[in-house]
């Protein structure tokens, strides 16, 4: 057997393992983002579904309140006001499919608008196409202070069965059962639509991985003579450094979303639990002023929504994407002087027209992780932002009147707030051939300066050095 002689051997020992990591990685890529798209569909949907069950809770609370001066105030056999609040109820709907009915104890309809024909019947032992019970079902959960009910219904804009999401609760002076539902099915086909889209992208990497793959292959069979080991090293150390680099930002993104969903959702989510709880023990107790820890429960979980909005809007702002920089920076800066009471100033000159979206994302960026300084250590009361061209760059300076800081005691004793947030707005400016400043003194405020060239072309090195502080 002939020897190999030593270009084919390099050519070889270059094309191989190549091969092999693109392989590896095109089928760990492929596996992690099925896994990833997954979860995050499936958080999608269970956040919607969550989203719709809160709302059938404000329904519901909005009919009980509708009616409650009447039912508090009448006997057990008042016939006048029982069919008062059925006509209340019979009146009452939301949207195209939602609707409030009522049923006793035993099961008979006494308020179904979509299904007149219903009424005076029973239903007790009434199952839907998946052989679930419906009535039943509603009752003991009424019965237990509340609870949701997934079934099959007609639907009354189509007249087709579609599954749908019931909340009941329970008139116990007369024995009657009161509940609405919120049709589900659109869920499934926004569900579908997303998996689709998701499907294509992640073909659309696939093959783009394989093109790149072939591409590189041809590269190194055309030049793998002139490749050296010392390059071939070289680059290994670079590729675990990168590697290293892209974990270390990952880990540092998470622990970010992990803190604002502890400290934000997690605490809102925790008190409207325990007013829940609280006013189920009422309940049971027989007590009669269950409903103020349930307003405070609904009101803490608008809280919680709103927080979710906010961490979504957060990991990737819509709004930057749809109507530019300026529009962006002054949402966020409106959404922070509401919520800190901080006075925020924004000058903005128009400079969509010479950046691209990974810039303006940048300098969005930037001035996000700033201002989150700004509002957790800086104790500050006002904000100056101004952006501007300025040469071939455009220039954004941030000053805060706060307490500031020394910046060379900060690298000198290696503080542990320090170098996180600074060194990676550094590393997103340098990226795009930019740079960042920073002066403070304490008691002196903070002003931080950030350029980027508008011309997507540009690459020169960064001449701005700015310490590893924040």
């Amino acid at each position: 057997m002939p020897k190999l002689n030593l270009r084919l051997k390099f050519l070889l020992l270059s094309i191989l393992p190549l091969v092999l990591a693109a392989s590896a990685i095109s089928w760990l890529v492929f596996a992690q983002a099925e896994r990833l798209a997954e979860a995050e569909i499936r958080t999608f949907e269970r956040n919607i579904v969550e989203a719709r069950k809160n709302e059938l809770k404000s329904y519901l609370e909005l009919a009980m309140a509708s009616i409650d001066h009447i039912y508090s105030v009448a006997s057990s056999r008042d016939a006048v006001s029982k069919e008062r609040v059925k006509a209340i109820i019979n009146d009452l709907s939301y949207g195209e499919d939602g609707y409030f009915f009522i049923y006793d104890r035993d099961g008979t309809a006494l308020v179904d608008p979509p299904q007149p024909w219903r009424l005076g019947r029973t239903y007790w032992n009434l199952r839907d196409i998946n052989g679930n019970s419906v009535i039943q079902a509603l009752i003991f959960n009424a019965e237990n202070g509340g609870d949701f009910h997934r079934f099959i219904w007609e639907k009354p804009s189509t007249g087709l069965p579609a599954e749908k999401i019931g909340y009941s609760l329970m008139l116990d002076k007369w024995d009657w059962m009161i509940g609405t539902g919120i049709y589900i099915d659109d869920i499934a086909e926004q569900v579908q639509e997303i998996e689709t889209e998701v499907s294509a992208h992640i073909r659309e990497t696939t093959i783009s991985i394989i093109g790149v793959t072939i591409l590189a292959v041809l590269l190194v069979g055309i030049s793998g003579t002139v490749v050296t080991l010392s390059e071939r090293k070289l680059a290994d150390a670079k590729l675990k450094e990168l590697t290293h680099r892209v974990v270390d930002v990952q880990e540092q993104e998470r622990l970010r979303v992990s803190r604002e969903l502890h400290d934000g959702i997690s605490q809102i989510l925790v008190s409207a639990k325990y007013s829940v709880e609280l006013a189920i023990d009422r309940v049971a107790q027989g007590k009669s002023d269950a409903t103020g820890p349930m307003e405070k429960a609904a009101r803490r979980l608008h809280d919680a929504i709103h927080e979710v909005r906010r961490i979504s809007r957060d990991l990737r702002p819509a709004v930057l994407d749809d109507l530019g920089l300026k529009p962006a920076i002054e949402s966020m800066c409106q959404e922070l002087q509401d919520r800190s009471g901080m006075q925020i100033v924004v000058k903005s000159d128009n400079v969509d027209a010479v950046l691209d979206i990974e810039r303006k994302t940048t300098l969005y960026r930037v001035l996000q992780e700033t201002l989150t300084n700004i509002e957790r250590h800086a104790d500050a009361t006002h904000v100056m932002i101004q952006i501007a061209r300025t040469g071939g760059d455009v220039v954004m300076t941030i000053a805060d009147n706060g307490i500031g800081f020394e910046t060379n005691r900060f690298i000198r004793n290696r503080d542990p707030r320090a170098g996180i947030g600074l060194r990676n707005m550094r590393e997103r400016m340098e990226f795009h051939g930019g740079g960042l400043t920073v002066n403070s003194e304490p008691n002196d405020g903070t002003t931080i300066t950030a350029r980027i060239p508008a011309d997507p072309e540009i690459r020169r090195p960064n001449t701005l050095v700015a310490p590893d502080i924040l």
